[in-house]
């Protein structure tokens, strides 16, 4: 069962509560966007820089059935409320003091050539349970 599958919420309306309750924790900066089959939800909080990539449904072919229409549309619906329950829920183990900023957000962190610590990190320790091996430092040769 996933969360918010009837969900009869609009897109637009998730994502001013996202904006929403970014700005009650004090972030700045937000911005979101689509392409293709994810969204982005950019913003800015504490100097740090977030990112969240929100993958999205295949959307179904210009002659799909109207029950795959549908169907497309509740899961889209779903995937933007999983998304506001996330955030909220970071963000107030921040504030309430149960985790830090980068605890919660670590991998959405955005560096400065532009990538998630995610992306750099995430194949690292793939590939250091593989090889027994230590990962080098976000991406730099810990050997330099």
């Amino acid at each position: 069962m996933s969360y918010a599958q009837s969900t009869h919420v609009p897109i637009d309306r998730s994502q001013s509560e996202i904006k929403k309750i970014l700005s009650k924790y004090g972030a700045g900066g937000f911005a979101y966007g689509e392409s293709g089959i994810q969204a982005v939800v950019m913003f800015e909080l504490a100097g740090r820089r977030i990112k969240f990539l929100l993958p999205m449904p295949h959307k179904p072919s210009q002659n799909a059935t109207q029950a795959s229409i549908k169907t497309y549309e509740q899961l889209c619906r779903s995937r933007w409320r999983c998304l506001v329950l996330a955030i909220k829920a970071k963000l107030e183990c921040v504030a309430s003091g149960i985790t830090t900023l980068e605890q919660e957000f670590l991998a959405h962190i955005v560096l400065p050539n532009g990538q998630t610590v995610g992306t750099v990190m995430i194949p690292q320790i793939a590939a250091s349970y593989e090889s027994g091996k230590m990962p080098p430092l976000l991406g730099l040769d810990s050997n330099k």
